[in-house]
């Protein structure tokens, strides 16, 4: 047996079944219609023998690769981790697999990746990447292939995407700060050719002037980086320093503000306090500890995995733009404002 290929058929022998048995216990897709005891018993069988299930061949009989493709903008960025993680166990869990490209937010590299993807025959796209007016989204629709947007989406209309409330967080950031007395609040904001940067300035703005507070205090950047936050909050200070809190577009950037802030003298909380956004890891092992609005990262994942399985599957659906919503997490880098 050593010497040829082992097929199902060695499997189905070697527990006492029918080769369908095996089929049905070794795909994720229908396992469940076999007990847990056989399936265990087929799992055991296919390992002693060194058998796995030709996916070349499924491919061809289905007419289906059972993978997806998934665009991330930047892996370094602790954001995408767990959105990919939410992605992966859900599609595996259906037998599918992931592949994953980093683009660095550069249109070539998410053109290379999609013709890549596309030339290895994937089912569909999670695309993480997309900006408000996106080429790779037409791509897609041109070429037919389900895909849906995640963390980002698109100023079309007719798509899918799993989104955050940014309206909800930034109102729950302000009112927190409102709270503690500030008056003078200022935003480091995103890249206005992401939905994420234009929709957290365009909701800030909006509520400090339903609250007939001052929304002017506004300084933009290319990207959401430490760098970059670094950069926008000297900016800012320079023109108008009289402020006290500031809400940051990402915690990357809110940590960049603080650098920054300390190496012109001032502290945090003490001087201006500081809001982030996204809840990415170790926040709170920071001194201080950084305020954010945290969004269900995996959760995020998943849903996006589940509705593009949807798709892939032809379930009959009306484009879905799911907005998930986000929680304040209070911690040690705002307080009232004065209070030092």
């Amino acid at each position: 047996m050593a010497n040829r290929k082992i097929t199902i058929r060695d499997v189905a022998a070697l527990v006492g079944v029918h080769h369908s048995t095996v089929s049905r216990a070794l795909n994720p897709k229908t396992k469940d219609r076999i007990s847990p005891e056989m399936v265990r018993k087929v799992d055991k069988a296919a390992e002693k023998l060194g058998y796995f299930p030709n996916i070349a061949a499924a491919t061809l009989k289905q007419n289906r690769s059972f993978a997806l493709g998934v665009l991330i903008p930047d892996l370094m960025n602790p954001v995408f981790p767990p959105i990919i993680r939410g992605i992966q166990d859900t599609a595996e869990a259906k037998g599918y697999t992931v592949f994953t490209a980093n683009t660095d937010d550069d249109e070539k590299k998410e053109q290379d990746a999609l013709n890549i993807m596309s030339g290895r025959s994937i089912d569909g796209l999670i695309i993480a990447t997309a900006w408000r007016n996106d080429a790779i989204v037409d791509k897609c629709i041109e070429r037919e292939l389900p895909f849906v947007l995640v963390n980002r989406t698109v100023d079309r209309e007719g798509v899918n995407a799993v989104i955050v409330d940014e309206e909800f967080g930034i109102r729950a950031t302000l009112d927190h700060l409102i709270s503690l007395g500030h008056k003078r609040i200022a935003h480091i904001a995103g890249p206005q050719h992401s939905s994420t940067g234009y929709e957290r300035a365009k909701a800030f703005e909006d509520y400090l002037t339903l609250k007939n507070m001052e929304s002017g205090l506004v300084e933009h950047m290319e990207k959401f980086t430490v760098e970059e936050g670094h950069r926008a909050i000297k900016r800012l200070l320079a023109r108008d320093n009289q402020f006290t809190a500031v809400v940051a577009a990402s915690d990357l950037t809110a940590l960049g503000c603080i650098d920054a802030m300390q190496e012109l003298g001032l502290l945090c909380p003490e001087n201006i306090s500081v809001i982030g956004n996204n809840d990415i890891i170790f926040l709170t092992r920071m001194n201080p500890a950084l305020t954010t609005v945290s969004i269900p990262k995996y959760d995020m994942g998943a849903q996006a995995a589940r509705i593009l399985l949807g798709l892939v599957n032809g379930e009959p659906r009306d484009p879905l733009i799911l907005r998930m919503q986000p929680r304040l997490m209070i911690r040690n880098s705002t307080s009232r404002a004065g209070a030092f």
